[in-house]
């Protein structure tokens, strides 16, 4: 580009977008923590929400650009407004509790391989205050992965806590139109 007033050539810039090969290389733990914080989408019974240490403010940004343009399955992914600790940042990725979210989980570490130094024998799953090393079969054995498994995880010590309390119990489980009837004709309902 010249400037018509006169021949000095201005600096050109290149203007790159989104992250290249090993962009992330040096900027992530290999830690990813499940369920740390709640879901801004829905209710947690129904999102699973995983996060990510990132060490840098604008990888940060173009790494929840990339969860959210190259994944179908991501409904969601956000970065912590501001620094968790100097020049570090979270990234959230927010994904439905379903039978299938290991494996998309796994899809997520196994694809961060082309942006980082890790391979899936790196990372290290952290979940109710526990770490042990990712594979999908140690996701699926420790994190709730339907409603009614969330739920019967964790209203189950909610309802002791009601009762003590003296308020109403909430209901584990949501019966099905069979369960109704056959409640309905044994007089239990």
């Amino acid at each position: 580009m010249h400037n018509k007033t006169s021949n000095k050539t201005l600096p050109q810039s290149q203007l790159l977008e989104g992250l290249q090969y090993r962009d992330l290389e040096g900027m992530m733990k290999p830690t990813i923590h499940v369920d740390e914080f709640s879901s801004k989408m829905g209710d947690d019974e129904d999102i699973i929400v995983i996060s990510f240490f990132v060490r840098d403010k604008q990888a940060a940004k173009d790494l929840v650009a990339w969860f959210e343009k190259g994944y179908d399955f991501v409904l969601d992914a956000d970065r912590s407004p501001g620094e968790i600790k100097p020049n570090r940042y979270l990234v959230y990725v927010e994904i439905r509790r379903r039978s299938s979210a290991a494996h998309h989980v796994n899809t997520l570490l196994n694809d961060l391989n082309t942006l980082t130094e890790f391979s899936l024998d790196d990372w290290v799953m952290h979940y109710e205050g526990r770490s042990q090393p990712w594979s999908e079969q140690a996701f699926e054995a420790a994190v709730p992965l339907t409603p009614d498994a969330y739920r019967r995880t964790h209203e189950g010590d909610l309802n002791e806590m009601r009762v003590a309390a003296g308020l109403p119990v909430k209901p584990i489980h949501r019966p099905t139109a069979a369960v109704k009837a056959m409640q309905a004709m044994a007089g239990i309902i």
